[in-house]
C-alpha cells in the first residue's frame, strides 16, 4: 500500500497564544505532504505546470483527537484515493510518535491555469499509472456547510501580497487564519479546535474586500463565512473543545 510519510517540527510562530498549533499551520504541513506525495507519484506541480494544469483545493476536513503543541514533531501520512470525474481525493493520518492525534481528508480539482476552468480527472490520471489505496482515514463525507446568512459581521480584510500564492489568489491555508480571526483570544482561551472543515467556493483576488460573518449553531459549533459583497467565497465549520 502506497503511503507518503514526512515529519514536521513546528516553529513557535506556528502556534497561537496558548502554544497550540493553529489550523492554518496544520493545513500548511498537510498541503506540503500532499505536494511531496504528488511529486513522488508523477503528478506534482513541476509535472503539471508545463501542461498548464494545476490542482486547487475544494474542501478540507480535519479531526484532531487532542491539541498539538508547538514543541511536538508531527508525522503526516498521506495517500491519494481513486478520483471521480471532477474530484481528486486525498486522505491523511497525523501522528505524534506512535500516538495517532488526528485524521483528515480533502477534495481537489484540476483546472486549466489559463482560465481556471475545471478539467476532468482523466486529464492527468488517465496518463499516470497509480495503484490507489482503498483504505480511508475517516468515514466523513458531509461536505455541505450551513450558511451563516443571519450571522454577525465580525471584520473585513483587503486581500494583499501576503495572502497570495503562485496561482495569484488567496492560498487555501491562509484562509484558515483569516477565518479564525473571527474569534477573539478571550473567546478561544482555554479551548482548542478539535474539528474543522473548509469549503472554497470562489477565488479571492488582490484588492478585493472580504467581509467575515459568523453564526453559532445549536450544537455549539460555529460557521464562519467570507463574502465579497453578496458573493460567498469561503466557508468554515469549526468545533471547539475545552482544554
Amino acid at each position: 500500500m502506497y503511503l507518503h510519510s514526512n515529519d514536521y517540527r513546528f516553529r513557535y510562530t506556528d502556534a497561537d497564544f496558548q502554544d497550540i498549533i493553529r489550523p492554518a499551520s496544520l493545513l500548511s504541513v498537510m498541503q506540503e505532504s500532499a505536494c511531496l506525495s504528488a511529486d513522488e507519484l508523477g503528478f506534482g506541480y513541476k509535472d503539471l505546470k508545463p501542461k498548464n494544469i494545476g490542482f486547487i483545493l475544494s474542501n478540507w476536513y480535519v479531526e484532531l483527537f487532542r491539541a498539538v503543541g508547538c514543541d511536538e514533531v508531527l508525522t503526516v501520512h498521506t495517500w491519494p484515493i481513486k478520483p471521480k470525474h471532477l474530484i481528486v481525493f486525498r486522505d491523511f493520518e497525523l501522528y505524534i510518535g506512535k500516538e495517532k492525534v488526528g485524521v483528515g481528508t480533502s477534495r481537489w480539482c484540476l483546472v486549466d491555469l489559463a482560465n481556471f476552468t475545471m478539467l476532468p480527472s482523466s486529464a492527468v490520471f488517465g496518463a499516470v499509472d497509480i495503484e490507489y489505496n482503498d483504505f480511508r482515514s475517516t468515514g466523513f463525507n458531509t461536505w455541505k456547510i450551513p450558511r451563516a446568512a443571519d450571522g454577525e459581521r465580525t471584520y473585513s480584510k483587503l486581500v494583499s501580497y501576503s495572502d497570495y500564492d503562485h496561482y495569484n489568489h488567496v492560498n487555501n491555508t491562509k484562509y484558515a487564519d483569516l477565518l479564525m480571526d473571527a474569534f477573539s483570544p478571550d473567546e478561544l482561551k482555554g479551548r482548542w479546535v478539535s474539528k474543522f472543515r473548509v469549503s472554497y467556493i470562489k477565488q479571492c483576488k488582490h484588492g478585493e474586500k472580504i467581509d467575515f460573518y459568523r453564526l453559532l449553531l445549536d450544537d455549539g459549533s460555529w460557521v464562519v463565512e467570507g463574502r465579497c459583497g453578496e458573493d460567498l467565497r469561503v466557508q468554515f465549520h469549526v468545533a471547539l473543545s475545552d482544554l
